[in-house]
């Protein structure tokens, strides 16, 4: 029984190592970069406006924006980039529509090259673009392209800054006009996003996300849409043909599209529902189109109606980060069933990396801290092992006694375990608790951003990439560098397993002897914090197995 169990647990682990290898995806597709922006200069009239309006004067705020609506029509024909420079993101957002061109976060490259570009949330091209919109007053009316007024063309925010607001406005016909407005603050990837309309009503509303997968969806890591309500939980969309479709309707806390490290969400501020979410694959291509739309309730205030207010998200998936942002979206960073062990361990890894600044050091002391908090299981395991090694002649000559008699053989099975005081199971059930904490920490550090191009030592200067000694004159085909800790993690798994004692047959024993082989060829692809984890883990069982042998009879 202890032999089974303890070949299955290991087999599992080999089939997840198996799949991740031959089905993870294991490159982040390319994003493109910021283009250049208009340098057109800023119309008189859009200067006009730059000075604050009264907070409650409807009447002055509709002159202002009538400034800008009432452009000679040359003026009015292709719209201008606007850019808002921040200490954390670059953003550009078009006239046209009044959509994201760019949202580059500053701090976060697409490669490990310091020359290369910022990561750029926004992986489509115009007109598809994010926070597009239409509305319905008796028709609906397609604003995703139409022209949109900036009253500025930059807005810069420093360290010092304050919130800093950013109006685009459209006429929509007659003496309505639309006014899209963003508030930035200079330390935070959430933004505040509304849209009203002066001199007219409507009935309802669409707001859009486009985006590419930043990389494919797998078993294990989830790039998409999803969204989070508080009456049904995270709801994560897969869609997997060209016109499929997925719809919610209901209490919504907010609708996102992102991967495993960064992501774009929409956060509704107001209680407008019940919310209406439709997700379309558009294309082969995996071009998703995510609409977020409500009905408009509430009386107007003068001629003045409010169709929306709402926080947007766009930046990496820190978990204190987006606790900050509130309505759950710290829900978002989901490591499924093993989501309750696993954020705790994120924790205790951020914990260690304020007072020692290096992820790889702090896994090293996580793998430490977690074989102390398992040593008496773990020891209690070997030293049954031992013990079971030792029985396995008078085992034999029972089996060979009482072969052919299953209840008499069972009896005096139990008498000999009981004669010397140990458990059959006893080897096994230590290490069955111990995995699920394993596959906890496997998620997180194949999920959390904190390693991704996190630098280790010497030429492990990424975390979550990899391992690859690069010597010159010498490239492994296939993977290129030398996985020297890849090599390392295999060395100690095999000298754990010629030190550990076995009861198994033969033919079992061979298949264990290939195990060392075959989880050196599945790690070489895999994330180099998660080898490290291993080949850590290993060493400290072979000094545990080594005090078993010597110290213990």
């Amino acid at each position: 029984m202890e032999t089974r169990a303890l070949l299955a647990i290991v087999l599992s682990i080999a089939v997840l190592a198996g799949f991740q290898y031959f089905f993870g995806n294991k490159f982040q597709a390319p994003m493109p970069g910021v283009n250049g922006t208009n340098a057109s200069s800023v119309h008189p009239a859009a200067k006009a406006v730059e000075k604050k309006e009264p907070a409650n004067s409807t009447r002055k705020m509709t002159q202002s924006l009538k400034k800008l609506v009432d452009m000679p029509p040359q003026a009015r024909a292709k719209g201008r980039d606007v850019v808002v420079d921040a200490p954390l993101f670059r953003a550009v957002i078009s006239e046209n529509g009044a959509t994201i061109r760019h949202f580059v976060l500053k701090r976060y490259r697409e490669t490990i090259d310091k020359h290369s570009p910022g990561v750029d949330l926004v992986n489509v091209s115009p007109p598809l673009l994010p926070l597009g919109i239409k509305i319905t007053s008796g028709k609906e009316i397609d604003l995703r392209t139409r022209l949109f007024r900036a009253e500025r063309q930059t807005l810069k925010l420093t360290d010092s800054s304050g919130p800093s607001i950013l109006k685009f406005v459209c006429r929509l016909g007659g003496n309505a006009t639309l006014v899209k407005e963003f508030i930035f603050r200079p330390r935070s990837y959430c933004f505040e996003f509304s849209m009203r309309i002066v001199g007219a009503g409507a009935d309802g509303y669409r707001v859009f996300l486009y985006d590419k997968p930043f990389k494919a969806s797998t078993r294990y890591v989830f790039s998409g849409p999803s969204y989070y309500s508080p009456s049904h939980g995270l709801e994560e969309i897969s869609l997997k043909k060209s016109g499929d479709t997925h719809s919610y309707s209901g209490d919504l806390d907010w609708l996102s599209y992102g991967d495993n490290y960064f992501m774009t969400a929409l956060v509704p501020e107001d209680d407008k529902g019940p919310w209406n979410v439709k997700v379309v694959l558009l294309n082969e291509d995996k071009l998703t189109q995510s609409s977020l739309s409500a009905s408009v309730r509430g009386q107007a205030k003068g001629n003045v109606i409010t169709l929306c207010k709402m926080k947007v998200y766009m930046g990496p998936k820190e978990i204190e980060r987006l606790k900050k942002v509130g309505h759950n979206l710290s829900k978002a960073i989901n490591f499924g069933w093993f989501d309750p062990i696993a954020k705790p361990l994120l924790y205790v890894l951020n914990f260690m990396y304020r007072y020692v600044p290096n992820y790889g050091v702090c896994i090293i002391l996580l793998t430490i801290l977690i074989k102390v908090l398992f040593w008496p299981l773990a020891h209690k395991s070997a030293q049954s092992m031992k013990t079971m090694q030792k029985l396995q002649p008078k085992l034999k000559k029972l089996k060979e006694k009482y072969g052919e008699d299953k209840e008499r053989l069972n009896k005096e099975l139990m008498q000999l375990y009981k004669a010397y005081k140990v458990n059959p199971m006893s080897g096994c059930l230590p290490m069955v608790l111990q995995i699920p904490v394993f596959f906890a920490l496997y998620k997180v550090l194949l999920q959390a951003i904190e390693l991704r191009h996190a630098p280790f030592v010497l030429w492990i200067n990424d975390l979550s990439a990899p391992d690859r000694l690069m010597i010159p004159g010498v490239h492994i085909p296939m993977i290129g560098g030398v996985p020297v800790l890849t090599l390392l993690m295999g060395a100690s798994m095999y000298l754990q397993q010629k030190m550990s004692p076995s009861s198994l047959d033969p033919t079992q024993a061979k298949m264990m002897q290939l195990l060392p082989v075959v989880f050196t060829f599945m790690f070489i692809n895999f994330p180099s914090g998660l080898v490290l984890y291993w080949l850590v883990n290993n060493v400290l069982s072979v000094v545990q197995q080594y005090y078993v042998n010597k110290f213990t009879d």
